[in-house]
């Protein structure tokens, strides 16, 4: 991706001031395993054998990946890019050269890694890496869900909402959209598996998918409750041992004494290790702005979510893999 740099490049790139965004693009620029990434993809791209020559897969892969960062539609990805110095840098684009890729172009490839499932195979390299600089330990596994909005409004040309999402309740509000379920290493805080259903699924229902089968210890929050005795985690659960937060009134329910300073300690301790959960949703609801779905049904935001959790693992092992990539 390296090339002579134009006039405007080089004078931007001697000004004083490293922006937050030219850091944070530098640091996933020197993180992301572009060419194991290239390699899983190349199988599937247009050979450019008829029509125009295909645009390289690292630059289409770096687009794609500035539109998750910044939660950006495909026209407005395009404006970003020709307003932006410093993503037209991190996507190797020279506009004294060439134009920037219009919304149609970002659109194909998206379509093209939904098509083939591309972005699961993301998610699974990213993982691979993680594991090769023993990040991912497996020994336990954390478990958790959360709630992504959809739009309510039925204002469009169907005039009626995404009929694969759902409403759901949770405490007094009611929220219509999607769950995203993850399990993550309970070492490390990285996500090694996801699924995703309507926001009416329970979330004890999605437990055995988010298991890799060589966790000793799983924790959890009160909402998988009983979960060790569904019928499709037994096969699967005789060696782990669950750490199920308790409910709240039945600890406070107990007398007080001796019993209920223990259970209170207890639940603490779970809840400590717990709360590793929550910094890949996190990283993708505030970091990553991905509050709302942006796609119409449960396989296309499922896609983006394998990519969106990919990219978390970087941020989250950030520190690990630069110092492995400067030793």
């Amino acid at each position: 991706m390296e090339k002579q740099m134009s006039f405007a490049q080089s004078e931007y790139a001697g000004k004083k001031k490293v922006t937050r965004r030219e850091r944070f693009l530098g640091e996933m620029g020197a993180l992301v395993p572009w060419a194991r990434l290239c390699a899983v993809i190349e199988p599937h791209y247009p050979k450019g054998k008829r029509g125009r020559p295909p645009i390289g897969i690292e630059r289409m892969l770096r687009i794609y990946f500035l539109q998750q960062w910044y939660a950006l539609a495909d026209e407005a990805l395009e404006d970003a890019l020709y307003d932006s110095q410093a993503m037209r840098t991190f996507a190797g684009i020279d506009l004294s050269v060439e134009a920037v890729p219009d919304a149609t172009t970002l659109l194909k490839f998206r379509h093209l890694l939904e098509a083939h499932d591309l972005t699961r195979k993301i998610f699974e390299e990213v993982g691979a890496l993680l594991s090769e600089h023993k990040l991912l330990m497996r020994e336990g596994t954390i478990v958790d869900a959360t709630i992504i909005a959809a739009p309510s409004s039925t204002k469009n040309a169907r005039q009626e909402r995404d009929p694969q999402m759902h409403q759901t309740k949770k405490g007094n509000q009611w929220y219509f959209g999607m769950k995203a379920h993850i399990g993550v290493d309970k070492q490390s805080g990285l996500v090694h598996s996801l699924s995703a259903t309507a926001a009416n699924v329970a979330d004890i229902a999605q437990a055995h998918a988010l298991l890799h089968g060589q966790e000793k210890e799983v924790f959890a929050d009160a909402g998988y409750l009983g979960v060790e005795k569904r019928e499709e985690i037994v096969p699967i659960s005789e060696d782990i041992q669950w750490y199920v937060a308790a409910k709240r009134g039945k600890v406070k329910a107990m007398a007080e004494g001796l019993v209920k300073e223990l259970s209170l300690l207890f639940e603490k301790a779970k809840a400590q290790v717990r709360a590793r959960v929550e910094h890949p949703f996190h990283i993708i609801k505030n970091l990553f702005k991905h509050r709302k779905v942006r796609y119409r049904g449960l396989f296309k935001n499922t896609a983006q979510l394998h990519t969106l959790f990919a990219l978390a693992n970087l941020v989250i092992a950030k520190r690990s893999l630069l110092s492995a990539i400067r030793a």
